[in-house]
């Protein structure tokens, strides 16, 4: 647990970083699970990041296991994104490797291989390409300032991130802007 942030005296954005969601409780935004016969801790991603489409619930972790072996994508990025019908599809984005492109023939795979492995519901709506996917300064993947890029909000506190640049790259892409 972090005992403050760099150049906030006041502790303000320390608080709302932590504080915000339950009054004078900690929350850090991970899920995790405690053993009970170990006592051991297992870190299962974040709890605002969990995927609902069609009423199944999931972590874009399950999505991430499938996608990680294949040599021809470098890094991947999974959210979900609502509809204006209240839906939620799940989106996955592709950064390739240097010396493969993006093509058909690994978007039938990836549909394939996550229908086999997990349910055809989790199969995302779409799959597109994208040049940087974006992380914190310590190495995590940002998938809420990217679902809020996604709908056109401000992503707050763009200091923690180690390449904001990229969240340019989300904005107005236009097979996500057709419902």
């Amino acid at each position: 647990m972090p005992v403050n942030f760099w150049n906030d005296p006041e502790f303000k954005a320390y608080g709302a970083a932590y504080f915000d969601k339950f009054e004078g409780i900690w929350a850090h935004g991970d899920f995790i699970h405690c053993n009970p016969k170990t006592n051991g801790y297992i870190m299962l991603g974040r709890s605002d990041g969990t995927l609902n489409p069609n009423g199944v619930r999931f972590g874009s972790a399950e999505i991430y296991n499938i996608v990680e072996p294949y040599i021809e994508i470098e890094d991947s990025l999974c959210v979900g994104q609502r509809t204006p019908d209240g839906e939620e599809r799940v989106i996955l984005f592709l950064k390739m490797a240097d010396t493969y492109d993006f093509n058909d023939s690994i978007v039938k795979s990836l549909r394939t291989n996550i229908r086999t492995n997990l349910s055809a519901r989790h199969v995302p709506t779409m799959i597109l390409p994208i040049q940087d996917i974006p992380y914190t300064v310590n190495g995590k993947k940002v998938e809420v300032a990217v679902k809020k890029v996604l709908v056109g909000q401000a992503v707050k506190n763009q200091g923690a991130l180690r390449n904001p640049e990229s969240l340019d790259l989300y904005m107005n892409i236009p097979e996500i802007q057709k419902f």
